[in-house]
């Protein structure tokens, strides 16, 4: 794609370097917000009919264009070119090579720095109402388990030495608390999450009268945030949330470390059953735990990503 054609390009007469292209491109990471970035894009077309910037006709081409590419994405049909720097440029060309003219007004008075931030709120109080929903499911199961198998007993250990007759439901709620808790910081995570960025403009503001209170209710969120320069540049929330998934990825991995040492034969507590285990190629006797294996693992990847987060002085855009 010529410079020209790129969504910041129109000051630009000579193409970008190939190096700089390839390391400014995030279509890899970001077509992930595919979804978001046209539920956005719907109900900005909306708003800029409402203030007439767009006619009747134009928004319906729009929002019928994006649902097209919508379509795509979903049917991973979508074609990915070399000049999609990032999903807004994507989407934003497709949706011109579908309607032609009118998708070239949808970028007004918009920024991709407003669309960005938009695109990944609305992701994570999806993310997060996924997420909390499959953490009651885990604390319900275990909770279950706990009164099905309360006269159980076994012994309590610290530092791995036997240290105390314990109820099997007892070291089970232990961790139905502790992921309750988990349960409770991402959700209370939510409320940062309500107020809508978009109409922030690049940083100072959109141009248009863009009626930002409706737009946020037609996306789903409580209100408009306040300050334009602080709303693009707030990436807190991002933190926040690889955060307590970390700790909710650490405490997993605890459980499944003591599930997989319970479950040896020296231990003798628990059974894996044959349905979550593998086996080994060489020694049929074996039942490997890797499901819980792979749980195990989660806690140094996730608590990786913060680190990362911190490096890059929080710089994800």
């Amino acid at each position: 794609m010529a410079e020209g054609k790129k969504l910041w390009g129109g000051r630009f007469s000579t193409p970008i370097d190939p190096l700089l292209e390839k390391l400014n491109r995030s279509i890899d990471l970001d077509k992930r917000l595919y979804k978001e970035d046209i539920q956005g894009s719907k109900m900005y077309a909306e708003s800029l009919k409402v203030i007439g910037m767009l006619t009747d006709y134009e928004c319906k081409q729009i929002i019928k264009g994006l649902d097209k590419v919508k379509e795509e994405w979903d049917s991973d049909k979508f074609d990915i070119k070399s000049s999609d720097e990032d999903i807004h440029t994507a989407n934003e060309r497709r949706l011109k090579e579908l309607i032609g003219e009118p998708a070239t007004k949808l970028h007004v008075g918009r920024s991709r720095n407003d669309q960005v931030i938009t695109d990944m709120k609305l992701w994570m109080r999806s993310s997060i109402t996924e997420l909390s929903s499959n953490l009651r499911s885990l604390v319900k199961t275990l909770v279950t388990r706990a009164d099905r198998e309360i006269d159980v007993k076994m012994p309590g250990y610290t530092h791995l030495q036997r240290a105390q007759p314990v109820r099997w439901s007892h070291y089970l709620l232990s961790y139905a608390w502790t992921l309750k808790n988990d349960h409770d910081s991402i959700t209370n995570l939510l409320d940062k999450l309500g107020a809508s960025p978009l109409g922030s403009g690049a940083l100072a503001g959109n141009p248009f009268p863009i009626d930002r209170e409706a737009l946020a209710h037609k996306l789903g969120f409580n209100s408009v945030t306040k300050n334009s320069m602080q709303a693009v540049g707030d990436r807190d929330f991002c933190a926040e949330f690889l955060f307590y998934s970390s700790m909710i990825g650490i405490h997993l991995s605890r459980l499944a470390e003591d599930l997989i040492l319970y479950s040896t034969k020296e231990f003798g507590f628990v059974t894996i059953s044959e349905s979550h285990s593998t086996g080994s190629s060489l020694m049929p006797q074996k039942r490997n735990p890797d499901s819980l294996e792979l749980i195990r693992g989660i806690g140094g990847s996730l608590t990786g990503q913060v680190a990362i987060l911190h490096n890059n002085r929080f710089d994800i855009s």
